[in-house]
């Protein structure tokens, strides 16, 4: 058997793979419940000059920096630390970068494919017609009874693992016959299918309306928050800190114009997130009705509702849901395939076993992730579920953590002879300008990413009756916009009970009354939006 530093991990067999697949694994469901939501409420079309500000000066350097130096080591991100590790002769300490990254990996995809599994379920209720004309009331009766019904969790189950299988399966047959042909045929499929949603839009919807909430310029709605949004969007919705662009690198061909490649990724994520954008809040009838919803009451509960009274209405939300499988599925596989090659790696087990041992894990990590919706939702420590917890440590540790060691490492611990030489040919200003952002700039922000998130997640958790250390302090505090709290049980347990009382959309405590039921307010940790890293 051969040794884990001779095992191959495989290679694209065409340049433009590496594109498709990044795209695959960058757009993720936050750039469908969470952009549109940003760009209407911070200035529009400012706003996505802003983000895209935040992605070219921040984001980019350490997507080329791990991209290239997978490229340069032909392995994942932790044999290619080693091999850094021992260049530089620098301590073994540094691997942790590599060994967590893989695992922040594991934990995302673990309550990734959980969303996966709602969305699976949706096409074929979408197409069985079971929200025709369905109200908010019937629309989360549906969600109730798949989500957190205690007595059907297995049916919830059934479609957790049915998901994950569609995933392994295809990480089981190889890099070439199973992801590289997978990404080429489902990524520019999931953009066709958007782009036919978006001409329906622009033909039968309310398209003005919704190009005026996302694109108008509106300076006076750019504020201080508007920017810490923007980099929180753009650094947590593009896979960084996980070792995915580290082993997308590593099986790119040597004659690929590597940084050309993400930069046209981060290009293609935006503009498909503004058409998704568009294309939801075109299709709804009351679309403005929509505009300040984000998250998974958006998607799970106001866009069935909104396309449920449409001619063809079956037709549309099992397309519309198609497309959001998409986007998970290939985000999921994206996020296997680092914890695949570093097992691989490890072992030198075969892929397909490799495979099928990672997905097993991934199923079994999910399921604490899947009951805290249901059968231990009352199961809380410090006022938070497991899946929160789970959230709130790769969100606010792990993945800001990796990304700070590896920005650090390259930037200062590497020898410059050898950080150039691994990013390659690029002009001389911009090598400059990358050196020095990932050695000054990166680290710093990413540092207050990490922290204001963690900070804000347990102010969240203070609200939701908390009773850590932390919360006397700060418990009065409402969370920032910019940060969304993570979809609570509860949340879904309290639309069940509207549905339950025939659809009665009494406001409760501390709600106002809107067109569609109960407007929930900002500071409510019950206000069904997710964290940004869950996709």
């Amino acid at each position: 058997m051969p040794t884990p530093y001779e095992t191959p991990i495989g290679s694209w067999t065409r340049p433009t793979t590496f594109f498709w697949a990044a795209t695959g694994a960058t757009f993720g469901l936050a750039n469908v419940w969470q952009f549109p939501y940003l760009a209407g409420q911070h200035g529009g079309g400012l706003f996505i000059l802003l983000y895209l500000a935040c992605l070219l000066l921040v984001t980019l350097p350490l997507m080329v920096t791990e991209s290239a130096m997978g490229r340069y080591a032909r392995h994942g991100l932790v044999l290619a630390m080693d091999g850094f590790v021992r260049s530089a002769r620098r301590s073994r300490a540094w691997m942790w970068a590599g060994r967590l990254g893989v695992l922040a990996a594991f934990l995302v995809l673990s309550f990734t494919a959980v969303f996966g599994a709602i969305a699976l379920a949706y096409v074929f209720y979408g197409a069985m017609g079971r929200f025709i004309g369905a109200g908010e009331a019937e629309a989360a009766g549906i969600l109730s009874t798949l989500v957190s019904d205690s007595r059907d969790y297995r049916v919830f189950m059934g479609w957790h693992g049915f998901f994950l299988l569609l995933v392994v399966w295809v990480s089981m047959q190889g890099v070439v016959d199973g992801v590289e042909r997978a990404v080429r045929v489902v990524a520019p499929a999931m953009m066709l299918i958007l782009l036919a949603l978006c001409g329906l839009a622009a033909w039968s919807g309310d398209f003005r309306s919704a190009s005026d909430f996302m694109l108008d310029f509106r300076p006076a709605d750019v504020t201080l928050d508007s920017l810490r949004a923007a980099l929180f969007h753009a650094f947590f919705t593009l896979g960084l800190g996980m070792g995915v662009w580290t082993l997308f690198g590593a099986y790119t061909p040597a004659d690929t114009r590597l940084k050309r490649s993400v930069l046209a990724v981060v290009l293609m994520d935006t503009l498909i997130a503004i058409g998704a954008g568009l294309a939801i809040y075109s299709l709804a009838p009351d679309g403005h009705s929509m505009e300040g919803e984000r998250g998974f009451g958006l998607l799970f509960l106001s866009l069935p509702v909104a396309l449920a009274d449409l001619p063809g209405s079956q037709f549309l939300v099992a397309a519309v849901f198609l497309v959001i499988v998409m986007i998970v599925w290939t985000t999921s596989l994206s996020l296997l395939e680092p914890v695949v090659g570093w097992f691989q790696e490890w072992t030198g087990a075969p892929r397909g076993l490799s495979a099928f041992l990672m997905g097993g894990s991934v199923w079994l990590a999910g399921l604490g992730s899947l009951l805290s919706f249901n059968l231990w939702s009352d199961e809380r420590f410090a006022g938070g579920t497991l899946f929160r917890w789970l959230e709130l440590i790769t969100g606010g540790f792990l993945i800001p953590l990796v990304s700070i060691l590896i920005s650090v490492f390259a930037g200062w611990y590497l020898t410059r002879n050898l950080t150039f030489t691994i990013l390659g040919k690029a002009p001389r200003l911009i090598g400059r300008i990358w050196f020095w952002v990932m050695r000054l700039i990166l680290p710093l922000v990413v540092a207050y990413i990490g922290l204001q998130y963690t900070a804000t997640s347990l102010v969240a958790l203070c609200n939701s009756g908390s009773n850590g250390l932390w919360c006397e302090p700060s418990a009065e505090l409402a969370p920032s916009s910019m940060t969304p709290a993570a979809p609570d049980p509860d949340d879904i347990n309290n639309e069940a009970d509207d549905a339950d009382r025939g659809g009665n959309t009494e406001a409760r405590p501390g709600e106002e009354s809107g067109k569609n039921g109960p407007a929930r307010q900002e500071s409510d940790p019950n206000s069904g939006d997710i964290l940004y890293h869950s996709v």
